[in-house]
């Protein structure tokens, strides 16, 4: 059964097994004890145990909480909220019961700091949480100044080692993530090759069609309607009828060749969908036309890069959970309209991507419209021509 848990779900369950065997050293410090209500201090301990209780359930909530789906969802102000709330109450259990719990689920709290918070944000709370417990140690324990702050400092050594193993797991749920999205990159990568070799094979072929057995049959037609009007009798008819089959064989060959340059294009929708698929913490809604073909290898080679690269900064950048693509066909070229629901950004920055992108569409006279606002995340409206301008109007000429 465990062998069937990613790395997540186990880290999340040993964290709330650990919350939850606290809870019976906690309720044998927190029992109250004969002595204490001689000496009329029962209500001032019942008001400590109560608030050390409160502090244990509000651990375990939070942890709960910000381990729902660790590493596959969006890490939102109001978790980082609740990891400071985490981390304190990890310290006011130990301050209520006068105990080391603190310094133990301090040891949960730094296996999911390295998902939820930057690295040395993380280590500088985990140093910060510890040494806050000394004078636990002072007065819980007897201890002198120096012999708490050595025990922290045991402590710290601790929560390093689980820090650096929730880092580790985090590093590598990034690198199975980024070999996803890399897979899929691979499979457009390859299925746009595959088109091309189709296209190109296809082009091939009506081309030796045309040039060798349209010339080489059109030769013999005319040869036939020579040999028809020199000959006479019988061998008249039999030419006659070889010169019609001549004539009905390069008929069928130009038509031949007819279909095979309309099925001269790159299915698009075969080429673009493998990036949709398994793409690590983001569904990516695309909408394509039926049929979707482009006659240009490079214009579509150019399409699958763009595409590639807004699903690259969805991912990285963005922090988006979804986004839209749409694809439409008009006015001579193709548009692509992506909108996610990130984070967003006051000003767009242009990063080496976007200038990419902004140069490959250039080259084919495209261009790219950027939109986004805090909280709104991030818009893009491109528009890649399918001809040449030139090529256009010439078009446009000869339709009128």
């Amino acid at each position: 059964m465990i062998a069937h848990l990613n790395h997540n779900r186990l880290l999340r369950y040993a964290g709330m097994f650990t919350w939850g065997v606290t809870g019976l050293p906690l309720l044998l410090l927190t029992m109250p004890e004969v002595e204490q209500a001689v000496l009329g201090e029962e209500s001032v301990l019942m008001v400590s145990r109560w608030r050390a209780w409160v502090a244990w359930g509000l651990f375990g909530f939070c942890y709960a909480w910000l381990t729902r789906a660790l590493g596959e969802r969006r890490v939102t102000p109001i978790d980082h909220a609740l990891v400071l709330l985490l981390a304190s109450s990890s310290i006011a259990i130990s301050y209520y019961s006068q105990s080391g719990l603190g310094s133990i689920l301090l040891m949960v709290v730094a296996c999911v700091l390295p998902w939820l918070l930057p690295l040395w944000i993380g280590v500088a709370l985990l140093v910060l949480c510890e040494f806050v417990i000394v004078p636990v140690y002072v007065r819980g324990f007897d201890f002198s100044w120096g012999e708490a702050v050595v025990q922290a400092s045991l402590y710290v050594g601790f929560t390093g080692f689980a820090f650096v193993t929730g880092f580790v797991a985090r590093q590598q749920a990034q690198a199975r993530d980024e070999q996803r999205r890399l897979n899929s990159e691979l499979r457009a990568t390859r299925a746009l090759l595959a088109e091309s070799v189709r296209v190109n094979e296809r082009t091939r072929i009506s081309r030796e069609l045309h040039d060798l057995l349209g010339h080489h049959l059109t030769a013999l037609s005319l040869n036939l309607e020579v040999a028809n009007h020199l000959t006479e009798g019988s061998a008249q008819e039999h030419v006659g009828q070889a010169h019609t089959i001549a004539k009905l064989l390069l008929s069928d060959v130009r038509e031949a060749v007819s279909q095979l340059r309309d099925d001269d294009a790159i299915d698009m929708v075969a080429t673009l969908r493998p990036l949709a698929e398994n793409v690590p913490r983001l569904h990516v809604d695309m909408d394509l036309p039926e049929p979707f073909l482009i006659d240009d290898a490079e214009r579509a080679h150019v399409l699958l890069r763009c595409t590639q690269e807004i699903i690259t900064n969805a991912v990285r950048h963005a922090q988006a959970g979804r986004l839209r693509l749409g694809y439409s066909l008009r006015q001579g070229a193709v548009w692509l309209d992506a909108r996610d629901d990130g984070r967003g950004a006051e000003i767009a920055a242009i990063g080496n991507g976007l200038r990419g992108m902004r140069e490959r569409l250039a080259a084919y006279g495209g261009t790219v419209e950027i939109e986004t606002a805090p909280g709104e995340g991030f818009a893009l409206r491109i528009r890649l021509p399918l001809r040449e301008p030139a090529e256009a109007g010439a078009t446009a000429a000869a339709g009128q």
